[in-house]
Order: C-alpha cells, then structure tokens, then sequence
C-alpha cells in the first residue's frame, strides 16, 4: 500500500474531520470576511472565546487564543523571558518537543532542563528535581508537559497541583496541554487551578484531539493575576472568521473524535502485545495520539529503508539518551496494521 498520505510523524489526523465540521464549512457566509469581529466592543474577544467560557465554565476574561498552541507557547514565553532583562531563565523538560528551546533561544533565553526518568514502560516527572531547580535558579518561566511528546506520559490534576504548589508566584508556569484531551473529557481541574494560582497558563489546540491542525486555531487559559499577558495576547481586531466557526463546530462533535481516541486505544493494545515482545524492543505507555517505541539500533537503516518503501513515515528521534527510540503517530487502523507489520519483518528476519 502506498499512499502520500501516510504521515505518521508528527502527530497528525489520519482520519476524517466530523461532520459537523464538513457542514460549517459548506455552510460558512462568506460575507462574514467583509467585516471584523465587532464582538471586542462588548468586552470580549471572539465568539470562540465566548463559547470556551461556557464549555469550560471559566470566565471569558481568562480565555487564551491563538494561532494554534504553538503561538500560545511563543507568545507567553517572549513575553516573560523578556518581561525582566535580569531573569531570562526557562526551565523545560529534559525529553521535550525542541520547540521549546527554540522559542526561548529566539530571545535569548536561558534554557535548562529538568529530569524525567524512566519507570517501568514509563516516564516521569523528577518532583523532587523540579523542586530543587526551582529553589536554586529561580526560574521566570517553567514549561510543563502534559502528556509530554515525545514521552507519552501525563500527570494527573492531582499531581499537577502538587507540583504548582512548590512554585513560586514570581515563576510562570506554561502547562502544554496539546495531547490532553485524550487522557479525559474532563477539564474541571483547569478553572480550580488558575483560580487558585496567580502564575498559571494552559495552554491547548484543536490540532491533536480535535484533528484540525490545518486550522492552526490554539486556546488557552490564564490566572487572572496575568492581567497584563491578557491584554498583550489580545488581538484588538479579533480572529478568523472561519477558523472561529469551524473550531466551534469541532468542539460542539466531541463524540466523534472519542470514538476516534478508542480506536486508537484498540490499537495501542496492538502494539504493545506484537512490537513489546519483540527482542531489544520496548513500547511505552502513552496517554496522546502517538506511542514510543525503544528498538535496537542496528536496525535503524533496514527499518528507514523498509517504510520508505511502503511511502510512510515515522519519527525516527536523535535527540541525546532517546536516540534509539521511534515515536509513532496512531493512524487508522490499517495504517497502524502496515506499521506493525513492518517493524516485524524487518525485527524476525
């Protein structure tokens, strides 16, 4: 089977938008495109941002928007690594997406990493570390992961309370929750902890869960001690017309990007029982759209090779300590089933 569109590296959607998303964009006005938002006279920034408030029971004033999460991320850390010309420090996660670093090297940051460490077919957050770096460098910023990529791993709202409370006020504290909604539909947590914390911002996408990351539509949600950040992220003319519909329509069809999460749940377990036994291999658990994979290194042409051929690709990760691992995207299942396939062929023969 070969197919252009077997991307399985860098986290996209294999699989079709709902159809309540098809509908508004058959259905958008275009006329809409003449004119600018006129919602920002009323207070508020977007009919997005309005209907985020009502979805998650936060207050508008507290809602983030963005050109994806990405610019969410960009903007928070220029903003505070440059917010104080004596303190550029970031801390961010030792396995991480290199975006981070990126962002902070762009204003001439200071990044560091904290530890995670591997447990069992998982990794983890180093609380203890994380703790004492903080005490000790007294960071501007701290970049936390949740799931983190390329790890998988997650924390708990439970842990992620734990872990807010060692942090300083005079920190911010930037949680990416690009891969969160597949670990729950429940976000109830998000208004109790930037309600609770004045240096807190979440940040999410409709790229991952929701499968649009054509739309480039991020949100997020911020302490409203973080007045200032609120002010210098709003946008006076407001958003995409199109974006804001489609990116509603996405969220209001939930039911069916959770049947999409179960198929990848169905497939996981597949990878686990037919990769995880094979020699000098090793899936770890993961809680978002793409599996880790630990695979000897000897094997790493024959298998570059072997999905060339098949025209898919996967992420094959150099980063220092992870250099032997393979980071997957979950597609259809057919696609997962070539992928398996695969790796087998070239692992037994």
């Amino acid at each position: 089977m070969k197919n252009e569109s077997n991307f399985l590296d860098r986290n996209e959607f294999n699989f079709q938008p709902s159809e309540e998303v098809v509908e508004a964009l058959k259905n958008f006005d275009v006329k809409k495109l003449c004119f600018y938002t006129r919602i920002y006279d009323e207070g508020k920034k977007s009919i997005l941002s309005v209907f985020l408030s009502e979805l998650y029971n936060i207050e508008e004033s507290q809602i983030l928007l963005g050109y994806g999460g990405e610019d969410i991320l960009k903007q928070a850390v220029h903003y505070f690594l440059t917010e104080d010309k004596t303190n550029k420090t970031i801390l961010i996660p030792k396995f991480s997406w290199w975006y981070y670093k990126s962002i902070a090297d762009e204003v001439s940051g200071r990044a560091l990493q904290y530890p995670l460490y591997e447990d069992g077919d998982t990794f983890k957050y180093d609380f203890h570390a994380i703790k004492e770096m903080v005490e000790h460098e007294k960071p501007k910023v701290i970049l936390i992961a949740s799931p983190n990529n390329p790890t998988g791993n997650g924390l708990t709202p439970e842990e992620l309370d734990t872990l807010l409370a060692d942090i300083p006020a005079y920190t911010t504290v930037v949680v990416d929750e690009a891969y969160a909604s597949f670990v729950s539909a429940d976000a109830s947590y998000i208004r109790k902890l930037i309600n609770k914390y004045p240096n807190l911002i979440i940040s999410r996408t409709l790229s991952k869960f929701y499968g649009l990351p054509g739309l480039r539509m991020g949100f997020g949600f911020i302490s409203k001690e973080l007045e200032q950040f609120i002010k210098y992220s709003n946008k006076y003319l407001g958003y995409n017309r199109i974006s804001e519909d489609l990116a509603i329509a996405a969220l209001k069809s939930d039911t069916h990007y959770r049947n999409i999460a179960h198929m990848m749940n169905e497939d996981r377990t597949h990878y686990k029982a037919e990769i995880g036994s094979l020699p000098g291999f090793k899936v770890y658990r993961s809680v978002a759209n793409f599996i880790l994979i630990k695979y000897p290194i000897e094997l790493k042409e024959a298998l570059q090779k072997a999905f060339a051929e098949q025209s898919y690709k996967i992420k094959f990760m150099n980063e220092p300590d992870i250099n032997t691992h393979l980071r997957i995207t979950l597609g259809r299942p057919e696609q997962n089933r070539i992928v398996i396939d695969t790796i087998k062929k070239i692992a037994t023969r």
